[in-house]
């Protein structure tokens, strides 16, 4: 059951972008799941590494396909803040309806989906850049904020028979071109743990996380199955070390 590509979706955007970029840097087999694959750069989708499947979010028969070719999901799905006209349950449907059962299926456990600061861990500790951060959020964007507390409380109560993990991010700098996505991943060391904890800094370059992201798919860590770390840069640490 299952295959052994990674599964990307949300590809298409420059932290997709960076993510694609990582993963054939590190020799390994992907697929994409893209409604919009021509924002893929050429470099990319020549890539003998790189399949992409295309597909709406509502084509399962195309979204079958792809999972069935992986053996673990990473997904950076998410509601753009400027647009208030979609439902504030759309992405936790999509993965209840969607990507949960087509996962089951072809017998696919691993999954790791991007959140926000908005989603809140009773370990989480106060930060005021997080109050105004999401306070802001839930005042320009109430429909953003309610489709990403809908995504956490779809994973905490639809995905127990998975091996999933929600990492939290709030501010993720950088460019997807190769010279910027190649500087960026050296950007320091990446922090995993709780909001307001020393170390977390609310920040991280999309070229950082996108090591971290396959750092996680690479060594099947389960220190964070079931949970929902913040993710970001390190303070304090410098260039990271290859």
């Amino acid at each position: 059951m299952g295959g052994s590509k990674v599964l990307v979706l949300g590809g298409t955007g420059p932290a997709g972008i960076c993510l694609l970029r990582e993963l054939v840097y590190r020799k390994r087999a992907t697929v994409v799941y893209a409604r919009n694959p021509s924002k893929i750069p050429n470099d990319l989708t020549s890539n003998l590494l790189i399949e992409i499947v295309k597909g709406e979010m509502n084509d399962l028969a195309a979204l079958s396909t792809a999972v069935a070719q992986s053996c673990v999901v990473v997904s950076l799905l998410g509601p753009n803040i400027i647009d208030n006209s979609i439902s504030p349950t759309q992405f936790a449907d999509y993965y209840k309806s969607s990507v949960f059962p087509l996962m089951r299926q072809h017998g696919v456990r691993r999954i790791l989906a991007m959140g926000t600061l908005s989603i809140v861990r009773p370990q989480d500790r106060w930060s005021l850049f997080r109050f105004f951060v999401v306070q802001f959020v839930r005042l320009v964007a109430n429909t953003v904020y309610h489709n990403i507390l809908n995504l956490a409380r779809t994973f905490d109560e639809e995905a127990h028979d998975l091996d999933w993990t929600v990492f939290r991010i709030a501010r993720i700098p950088g460019e997807s071109d190769e010279a910027n996505w190649r500087r960026d991943r050296e950007d320091g060391e990446t922090f995993v743990g709780w909001i307001g904890e020393k170390g977390w800094s609310g920040t991280q370059r999309r070229g950082a996380l996108a090591r971290w992201l396959v750092d996680e798919v690479e060594t099947a860590t389960t220190v964070w199955i079931g949970k929902m770390p913040a993710v970001s840069w390190l303070v304090g640490s410098g260039r990271r070390v290859s």
